[in-house]
């Protein structure tokens, strides 16, 4: 049978001692300013380099649109029924 090694205090904190966490580093967009991760897109312009990566006006704009689509629905349903909709009834297409 082996005998088992000792593991003091000292060994367990030694081994330990690289398991601290790091403050993140942050850099401004070089277009709009904001501050983000290195080496990632600008999640408030949608630019990496110098260029535009992700169109996050177009986003928004289809999301609004959507949106808009959803309310018509929801609009032209109630004057057929006249009854107010619960969520599970839009969605149900």
């Amino acid at each position: 049978m082996v005998v088992r090694m000792r593991h003091t205090r000292s060994h367990t904190r030694n081994r330990r001692s690289h398991h601290a966490l790091k403050t993140a580093q942050f850099v401004a967009c070089g277009k709009c300013g904001s501050q983000n991760l290195p080496h990632t897109v600008c999640s408030n312009c949608g630019s990496y380099k110098g260029r535009v990566v992700i169109d996050i006006a177009g986003k928004i704009e289809q999301k609004q649109l959507r949106k808009r689509g959803k309310h018509k629905e929801a609009k032209e349903v109630k004057e057929k029924s006249g009854k107010d909709l619960d969520p599970a009834e839009l969605s149900k297409k």
